[in-house]
């Protein structure tokens, strides 16, 4: 999933994407920037969340599915679709890169109308845990919040 992030003096694209361990290809699709140079300070633009934390990357080979990945790893397919931004339906081809979810978090995506206690009833956990498994937490339907196991 994603997060926002305040474009600081002295970042640019490369720092950016070391920061969130992430491409710099990817940046510039998720924001729809055409060119390197267009990353400014004190824009705001959308950065996958530390996919090193939470997620290995999975490169799509010929063949696969979702429900076949997700077997293979043991994720429900609807959970892998919904964190890689993809319906169950959606092809899938070979090269592409997923976001496989580490085994020893569990997930939750946020819906309209969540608030600290659903998401703690969910999780079964206390609202001091999940403040220290999640560094930002906004509420907002698309989120995804983590546990550690």
């Amino acid at each position: 999933m994603y997060d926002k992030y305040l474009i600081q003096q002295g970042d640019d694209l490369k720092s950016i994407a070391k920061k969130f361990n992430t491409k710099e290809s990817i940046i510039l699709d998720l924001n729809n920037i055409p060119f390197p140079d267009m990353i400014r300070e004190g824009r705001e633009i959308i950065v996958p969340l530390n996919k090193e934390k939470y997620f290995e990357y999975y490169t799509i080979e010929k063949g696969d599915t979702l429900y076949g990945i997700g077997r293979k790893y043991n994720i429900n397919p609807d959970l892998l679709a919904l964190l890689n931004g993809l319906n169950k339906e959606d092809y899938i081809y070979p090269g592409q890169e997923i976001l496989i979810p580490k085994s020893n978090y569990s997930y939750y995506v946020t819906k309209e109308g969540d608030t600290i206690d659903i998401v703690t009833d969910k999780f079964g956990i206390k609202n001091e845990t999940l403040f220290a498994n999640n560094e930002t937490i906004y509420l907002l339907p698309g989120q995804l919040l983590v546990k550690k196991n």
